[in-house]
Protein backbone atom coordinates (compact mmCIF):
# COMPACT_ATOMS: atom_id res chain seq x y z
CA UNK A 1 0.00 0.00 0.00
CA UNK A 2 2.85 2.38 0.82
CA UNK A 3 4.47 1.76 -2.56
CA UNK A 4 1.20 2.62 -4.30
CA UNK A 5 0.96 5.95 -2.48
CA UNK A 6 4.57 6.80 -3.33
CA UNK A 7 3.98 5.86 -6.98
CA UNK A 8 0.85 8.03 -7.08
CA UNK A 9 2.82 10.94 -5.61
CA UNK A 10 5.56 10.56 -8.22
CA UNK A 11 2.99 10.47 -11.02
CA UNK A 12 1.27 13.60 -9.69
CA UNK A 13 4.59 15.46 -9.39
CA UNK A 14 5.51 14.36 -12.92
CA UNK A 15 2.18 15.68 -14.18
CA UNK A 16 2.89 19.05 -12.52
CA UNK A 17 6.35 19.24 -14.10
CA UNK A 18 5.14 18.31 -17.59
CA UNK A 19 1.77 20.10 -17.73
CA UNK A 20 2.58 23.05 -15.48
CA UNK A 21 -0.54 22.47 -13.39
CA UNK A 22 -1.85 19.94 -10.89
CA UNK A 23 -4.06 17.17 -12.33
CA UNK A 24 -7.12 18.49 -10.47
CA UNK A 25 -6.75 22.06 -11.74
CA UNK A 26 -8.92 22.90 -14.75
CA UNK A 27 -7.11 23.55 -17.99
CA UNK A 28 -7.27 27.20 -18.98
CA UNK A 29 -7.66 28.26 -22.57
CA UNK A 30 -4.49 29.48 -24.25
CA UNK A 31 -5.97 32.91 -24.99
CA UNK A 32 -7.04 33.31 -21.36
CA UNK A 33 -3.51 32.46 -20.24
CA UNK A 34 -2.03 35.03 -22.60
CA UNK A 35 -4.41 37.73 -21.36
CA UNK A 36 -3.66 36.84 -17.74
CA UNK A 37 0.11 37.03 -18.33
CA UNK A 38 -0.29 40.34 -20.18
CA UNK A 39 -2.31 41.85 -17.32
CA UNK A 40 0.27 40.65 -14.81
CA UNK A 41 3.18 42.01 -16.85
CA UNK A 42 1.62 45.44 -17.29
CA UNK A 43 0.11 45.45 -13.80
CA UNK A 44 -3.42 46.36 -14.84
CA UNK A 45 -6.72 44.98 -13.53
CA UNK A 46 -9.22 43.06 -15.65
CA UNK A 47 -11.41 46.17 -15.98
CA UNK A 48 -8.58 48.36 -17.29
CA UNK A 49 -9.49 50.88 -19.95
CA UNK A 50 -7.56 51.62 -23.14
CA UNK A 51 -5.89 54.56 -21.42
CA UNK A 52 -4.89 52.43 -18.43
CA UNK A 53 -3.29 49.82 -20.70
CA UNK A 54 -1.42 52.43 -22.73
CA UNK A 55 -0.18 54.24 -19.61
CA UNK A 56 1.01 50.98 -18.03
CA UNK A 57 2.75 50.03 -21.28
CA UNK A 58 4.49 53.39 -21.46
CA UNK A 59 5.75 53.03 -17.87
CA UNK A 60 7.01 49.51 -18.47
CA UNK A 61 8.78 50.37 -21.73
CA UNK A 62 10.43 53.35 -20.04
CA UNK A 63 11.89 50.93 -17.47
CA UNK A 64 12.98 48.12 -19.83
CA UNK A 65 14.12 50.16 -22.84
CA UNK A 66 17.61 49.18 -24.08
CA UNK A 67 18.82 52.75 -23.55
CA UNK A 68 18.04 52.30 -19.86
CA UNK A 69 19.63 48.89 -19.38
CA UNK A 70 16.79 46.70 -20.62
CA UNK A 71 16.71 44.45 -23.66
CA UNK A 72 14.91 44.37 -26.99
CA UNK A 73 13.16 41.17 -25.90
CA UNK A 74 11.67 42.93 -22.88
CA UNK A 75 10.36 45.74 -25.09
CA UNK A 76 8.87 43.21 -27.54
CA UNK A 77 7.21 41.37 -24.65
CA UNK A 78 5.72 44.64 -23.37
CA UNK A 79 4.46 45.49 -26.85
CA UNK A 80 2.88 42.05 -27.23
CA UNK A 81 1.17 42.40 -23.83
CA UNK A 82 -0.19 45.80 -24.86
CA UNK A 83 -1.51 44.43 -28.14
CA UNK A 84 -3.18 41.43 -26.47
CA UNK A 85 -4.97 43.61 -23.92
CA UNK A 86 -6.04 46.22 -26.48
CA UNK A 87 -7.48 43.45 -28.68
CA UNK A 88 -9.54 42.22 -25.71
CA UNK A 89 -11.24 45.59 -25.30
CA UNK A 90 -14.57 46.14 -27.07
CA UNK A 91 -14.12 47.99 -30.35
CA UNK A 92 -16.05 51.17 -31.08
CA UNK A 93 -18.29 50.99 -34.13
Amino acid sequence: MGKLIILAGIIILGWKLVAGRWPWEPKRATRAQAVSRARKLLGVPAAASRGDVLAAHKRLVAMVHPDRGGTNDQVHEANAARDILLNELPHDS
